[in-house]
């Protein structure tokens, strides 16, 4: 908690106390997130490839695919690594929702690093069993449920938030942690079944990264909160640190996963981020408008779950691949114009999301 400790000689140099703004913290851990990526990653990467952390590609799969075969993964460890040392030197650990994200993070993380873990080292292509995996992440989320439905100081416990409309507020009772339940899960595998070219899902994370700051940083800041009449949340401002630390470290991935990619995130990237976009989402009572900022990743969960379903009902699929950007590939567009088609409309859908905030 570096800020902590500058800011305490500010009575002795002014100039210290620019460390009290949030804006100015968030500044620092994009920097300091995009930096600490750009300095690790080459070793790191170095350090998987001889130690054959490397992808096992599908032979299902797309037949471009192929060619990745022997890329280093589970350079998600580099994203946490960035987040988290940003997090823990630019933000407010006395906070308690910067705690529940920090363990959001690093606990999804920690699934996806020992699904990696069996697939990679243990040459198990299945990785850790489904109900395994699936039998953790709601016992993480439901952790989070907990914390949340069992605090005296939050004033719209089991509270959903309608965009569009100035405070109307739907009461889900005993229903609020399963609803929990199924958003910060739901998250965390939606990115990743997105995460399956090169880029694609960490670009959509930082766009959200980006569309989520805004979010807290008004949710918890009073006047702007009363002017844009949205929900006054006490103490969420400071998640706009964790924000920028997450959009900083995907600025820097990007740079080594982008087409043709140096690594992949793998499991520990891609559960941990999601699981983080979903808990911010619940502690800003923004579980609807994630749907819409994170709707390429909705589209894509959706797209395998009527695959399976129509196959296993009728035979037939309805897609050519799943998730559908194999659908596109297989149609013939090259990987890179999916991966930046997708980001187009990421960034639209990111936009759309804002208008709720001034539209009510």
């Amino acid at each position: 908690m570096l800020y902590k400790l500058l800011y305490y000689f500010h009575d002795s140099y002014s100039a210290l106390n620019v460390f009290r703004y949030i804006t100015f913290r968030t500044a620092l851990a994009i920097i300091t997130s995009l930096f600490i990526t750009f300095i690790f990653a080459p070793a790191i990467i170095k350090k998987l490839r001889k130690l054959s952390m490397t992808q096992y590609v599908r032979d299902d799969g797309p037949r471009t695919h192929l060619k990745k075969e022997g890329t280093p993964t589970m350079g998600g460890v580099i994203i946490i690594l960035s987040i988290v040392t940003s997090v823990l030197l630019w933000g407010d650990l006395s906070n308690k929702f910067v705690l529940i994200m920090v363990f959001s993070i690093v606990g999804f993380g920690l699934i996806g690093l020992t699904d990696d873990y069996l697939k990679v080292i243990k040459k198990n292509p299945k990785g850790l069993k489904g109900w395994y995996k699936f039998g953790a992440q709601i016992l993480l989320a439901l952790l989070i449920g907990f914390v949340f439905y069992f605090d005296p100081n939050d004033i719209y416990i089991a509270k959903l938030s309608i965009p569009f409309f100035k405070k109307w507020l739907i009461d889900l009772g005993w229903f609020y942690i399963p609803f929990i339940i199924l958003v910060i899960v739901g998250s965390s595998n939606a990115v990743n079944l997105t995460d399956g070219i090169d880029g694609l899902a960490i670009g959509l994370v930082g766009v959200a990264s980006l569309a989520n700051a805004v979010f807290v940083y008004i949710s918890g800041h009073a006047g702007f909160s009363q002017y844009l009449q949205v929900l006054y949340l006490p103490g969420t401002g400071e998640l706009t640190v964790f924000c920028g630390a997450m959009f900083g470290a995907a600025l820097g991935f990007l740079w080594y996963n982008s087409y043709p990619a140096d690594v992949f995130m793998g499991d520990v990237g891609s559960l941990g981020l999601g699981g983080a976009l979903g808990t911010l989402a619940v502690i800003t009572k923004q579980e609807i408008i994630l749907a819409v900022v994170g709707a390429i990743f909705v589209i894509e969960t959706f797209s395998v779950i009527i695959q399976v379903t129509s196959f296993k009902l009728t035979g037939k699929r309805v897609f050519k691949m799943a998730p559908i950007h194999h659908h596109f590939e297989v149609m013939g567009w090259p990987e890179p114009k999916v991966i930046i088609r997708f980001w187009i409309v990421g960034i639209v859908l990111a936009l759309l999301s804002l208008t709720t905030l001034k539209v009510r």
